[in-house]
């Protein structure tokens, strides 16, 4: 049995685990198509850019208005970032199907097979942080059954 999932885009068993996978939620009185929207709009709270991402169609426009620098993005970026992830990610996996989905995942290495994203993902050489991957398997710990 493999002891690590691969997920990214749109197709296979995980892709919903991908934050361009189309989970709609809620946080913060906004309703979020994807969870790229949610995290890319979070770069520019409340400016007019949060509001384009907000109502923007595609997770793909998210991340390009979101990587966008014609509007700053907020100063304290950088050490905010992995906490907003996990918040969204929290209010995403509420979702009794994505729930089951990711506690389905069991003790296996959750792996986001990005070839462009190092950070997030483990990029082009295999070798990136896999934040994503690693975020979820904390919040599939908080959310598993204590015996």
């Amino acid at each position: 049995m493999a002891k690590d999932i691969y997920f990214f885009g749109k197709d296979g068993r995980y892709a919903a685990l991908s934050n361009f996978a189309g989970s709609a939620f809620s946080l913060d009185g906004h309703a979020w198509r994807t969870m790229e929207h949610y995290f890319q709009a979070m770069k520019f709270e409340g400016s007019a850019q949060f509001e384009r991402i907000l109502g923007c169609g595609s997770p793909k426009q998210a991340k390009d208005l979101g990587q966008s620098r014609a509007t700053p993005i907020r100063r304290d970026w950088d050490e905010v970032k992995e906490s907003i992830m996990l918040r969204g990610l929290r209010q995403k996996f509420q979702d009794p199907e994505l729930r089951a989905l990711l506690l389905g995942t069991g003790k296996k290495r959750l792996i986001e097979d990005s070839p462009y994203d190092s950070y997030w993902g483990i990029g082009p050489n295999g070798k990136g942080k896999n934040r994503l991957g690693e975020l979820l398997m904390q919040l599939r710990e908080e959310l598993s059954p204590r015996d």
